[in-house]
């Protein structure tokens, strides 16, 4: 049977490899050129370049006749990846966006090119059993304790919070306890945002949002407001935070643990980032107390190096996901799950999924928990690295010492404005991609380090950049 031509030809069956070949050879060559005509962490010129240059490249984007498979594939991956922020430029770390390892990468080609949907089992047959291995295999570290633990795969942090909020809306109340009131969250000023837009789509009332003055929940003041919720006839949802999107600090895990039990809440864990801690055999221990949430978000396109998305929400036992059953006849058909066939439909709020799953297996597989764990020491001590070249500067002050891999720092004397200016010079230069974040002693510049191959001369390199643009 002869190849369809290159546009038109399919990616799976026995013939897709040999249509994929020279396209993705295609793919690589402009990956390689696109970045070299970046020559940095992000391109020059601001937002008004970037998009001129997508445009010239586009148009016409809808042509009466194309292009040609080849010519179009090669034009849009070189300006996508020239017009990129590249997170593997050890000078891009404003966010908590990594650096994806190759071996994910090509795992995510596989998934993309047999398209597997994991909504029904015969869309899915592989993949839904390597879902079920995996997510379990991870569930398990969160709950080494558990008897059968398990977590649904999530697109990041925001779907596990919501799907946290969601589970502890709906489930049942303790025995001699009725809920006739709403869920009420109570959360710090620490806390992602979507814990609050989680529980305004879900139709909850305002968390109450506990000052964090130190960036963290502090025990006495979770202590002081549950407590003042003795009447409140709904249920109660501590939301704690394992890595915080400004400084990546972590709350009192253990005594906010005690807190909800003494208090009769349930505690949610928001892990995407500090999570992947569990790989480390130096770092775990500052995640005592997370088996005890009865729901943890984690996330490994942030510490995981996978391509996005790779989210996932773990719970101790299975049994409670069980507001999540859904019913649709064309999925999951009564007589179907009676005779045998899983059903994938309870296993998330979303239909159509794509299996990434594949790329989190094979990463796990290669590398194991040390290999994993190896990045993970590796990166924080890349933070810890600058925060030591930062502290022993003469016109840095840095916040505190790093928790994870987040540092925030400031030239001495710099006011908000001119910390802002430098940012977006940076940016419109393409020289750093720095974050901000706003803490009460004002404002920050934030590395948010994720490679783990950053070696200290490019750090020096980074405050060098920096230093250049504060004014003399």
């Amino acid at each position: 049977m002869s190849v369809p031509p290159a546009g038109t030809a399919l990616a799976g069956g026995t013939h897709g490899p040999r249509a994929l070949r020279p396209l993705l050879d295609i793919v690589l060559e402009a990956l390689t050129t696109g970045a070299e005509d970046r020559a940095g962490p992000l391109p020059s010129g601001g937002p008004d370049t970037v998009a001129r240059a997508v445009r010239d490249a586009c148009h016409p984007l809808l042509p009466d006749h194309g292009t040609g498979p080849h010519a179009a594939l090669r034009s849009l991956v070189h300006t996508l990846a020239a017009g990129a922020a590249d997170p593997a430029d050890p000078h891009c770390a404003a966010h908590l966006h990594c650096p994806p390892l190759a071996l994910a990468t090509a795992a995510d080609l596989a998934a993309a090119a047999l398209n597997p949907s994991l909504d029904s089992w015969d869309q899915a047959p592989a993949a839904s059993t390597l879902e079920t291995l995996t997510s379990r295999a991870l569930a398990a570290l969160v709950y080494p304790q558990a008897t059968e633990p398990d977590a649904l795969i999530t697109t990041g942090g925001t779907e596990s919070n919501q799907l946290a909020l969601l589970l502890a809306r709906e489930a049942a109340p303790a025995p001699g306890r009725p809920h006739t009131g709403p869920l009420q969250i109570v959360c710090g000023a620490n806390a992602h945002h979507s814990i609050h837009r989680s529980a305004w789509l879900l139709g909850l009332p305002e968390p109450l949002t506990l000052p964090t003055p130190n960036g963290i929940l502090t025990p006495d003041t979770v202590h002081t407001c549950l407590a003042n919720l003795t009447g409140h006839t709904g249920p109660v949802l501590l939301a704690a935070t394992a890595g915080t999107t400004n400084s990546g600090a972590i709350d009192p895990l253990t005594e906010l643990a005690d807190l909800a039990d003494h208090h009769g809440a349930r505690l949610h864990i928001d892990a995407a980032y500090g999570g992947a801690l569990l790989f480390s055999d130096t770092h775990r221990t500052a995640l005592t107390g997370l088996a005890r949430a009865h729901t943890v978000a984690l996330d490994l396109h942030k510490l995981g190096w996978q391509p996005v998305a790779a989210g996932l929400l773990a719970v101790p036992d299975p049994s409670a996901l069980a507001a999540l059953t859904h019913q649709a006849d064309y999925l999951n058909a009564d007589d179907d799950t009676e005779a045998g066939l899983p059903d994938l439909l309870h296993r998330s709020l979303r239909t159509t999924r794509r299996p990434d799953i594949l790329k989190i297996a094979v990463t796990l597989k290669a590398l194991g928990r040390r290999g994993l764990g190896e990045l993970v020491d590796r990166t924080l001590a890349a933070a810890q690295t600058l925060a030591d070249l930062i502290e022993d500067h003469p016109r840095y002050e840095l916040h505190s010492r790093p928790t994870l891999t987040t540092v925030l720092f400031r030239p001495k004397g710099a006011d908000d404005t001119t910390l802002a200016t430098i940012r977006r010079t940076l940016l419109t230069d393409g020289q750093a991609v720095l974050g901000r974040a706003t803490t009460p002693t004002g404002l920050w510049l934030k590395a948010t380090l994720l490679n783990p191959h950053t070696r200290t001369g490019d750090l020096t390199t980074l405050l060098k950049l920096v230093e250049g643009h504060i004014p003399r």
